[in-house]
């Protein structure tokens, strides 16, 4: 008997993988308590993800086949999420299939309430951990010092690559005035007025002194306008020595991407290797500050005592929630293959 997809599994402890020269193995870190997230008020107005009858509405038709109805997928918030997991397979096919070691998927508090801080269980066999920081600041998530000093010890070790993915700050003051003005900005009516993500992976960036704190959400200028073609990244190549940017023009269109702002002065310690010209005909405090790019894409290279890899960019440029191209192809295969 054939088919198509392999079967999948559910309710499992993780299976260590072992060491293979030259070949990473991927780890991706959800910092979300999925059950704080799946049960968030649907009358509350902000501050939670849509419900998936919601993307429906907004989505339509493309939601309307049987697969999708209340017989075969969750109709509420957790549907939702699961749409980011499912956005993330055809990156950890390809990673799968260039490194020859399956993409571990790990959650901070999953479905059926098992709780996993980043400790040795999900570092002694991970080369490359994907932080994505796609809790929201309300549910407070926090690193612990134990799993500090555990992230810190492993950035020890040669080879190792920590990927931090801070989601936008959306409408984060008291003013209304600006948090419509931010909305009308990106206009993507499932995110409210306020969306406020990334508490854990704050916390982590403070601990490891990685001077960024990701801010607002900005729509991406088009080419050419009026397209959903996202504008091409201003890329510094001189800088990238990694090979991060090698054949890849684009990033993935997103209506509300962070700008990575840096809390310290840019250097050969904190590079940033591109970044992204923000939609200039929605008006927004960023623009009207005289900025017309958001940094995309931030380097660390190793340094002192740490001699990992640091990188920091969205983790919507690992799904294909909002498409996908042969330059995001390329970008996770140049990822995918560090040295």
């Amino acid at each position: 008997m054939s088919t198509t997809q392999a079967a999948r599994t559910y309710n499992q402890e993780h299976v260590l993988r072992n060491r293979t020269a030259g070949r990473r193995r991927i780890s991706i870190y959800w910092t979300w308590s999925y059950p704080w997230e799946a049960q968030r008020d649907p009358a509350a107005l902000d501050n939670r993800f849509s419900t998936m009858t919601e993307v429906r509405r907004v989505a339509w038709p493309s939601y309307e086949t049987p697969e999708w109805d209340e017989t075969h997928f969750l109709q509420g918030i957790a549907g939702t999420l699961e749409l980011f997991h499912r956005s993330t397979l055809h990156f950890q096919a390809l990673a799968g299939e260039l490194t020859g070691h399956p993409v571990a998927v790990f959650q901070r508090i999953d479905q059926a309430g098992y709780q996993l801080p980043i400790d040795e269980r999900i570092l002694a066999d991970t080369d490359t951990l994907m932080v994505f920081g796609l809790d929201h600041v309300l549910g407070q998530e926090e690193a612990q010092p134990d799993e500090v000093a555990a992230i810190q010890d492993w950035l020890r070790r040669e080879g190792t690559c920590l990927l931090l993915a801070p989601h936008h700050d959306v409408g984060f003051t008291d003013d209304t005035r600006q948090r419509e003005i931010e909305y009308l900005h990106h206009g993507d009516p499932l995110v409210p007025r306020q969306q406020r993500f990334s508490h854990y992976t704050r916390s982590l960036l403070k601990a490891l002194d990685v001077p960024v704190h990701n801010k607002w959400g900005l729509r991406p200028a088009v080419a050419p306008a009026g397209s959903n073609n996202i504008a091409p990244l201003t890329a510094f190549s001189d800088l990238d020595t990694l090979g991060l940017l090698g054949e890849v023009t684009t990033f993935n269109f997103h209506p509300h991407l962070p700008h990575y702002e840096l809390t310290a002065p840019e250097s050969d310690a904190v590079r940033v290797l591109a970044r992204q010209r923000v939609d200039p005909t929605r008006p927004h405090p960023f623009t009207e500050a005289g900025n017309t790019e958001l940094n995309a894409l931030i380097w660390m290279p190793p340094t002192g005592r740490r001699a990992g890899d640091i990188v920091l960019v969205d983790s919507t440029n690992f799904t294909t929630l909002f498409g996908g191209t042969d330059s995001l192809a390329n970008f996770w295969r140049n990822f995918s293959l560090l040295r």
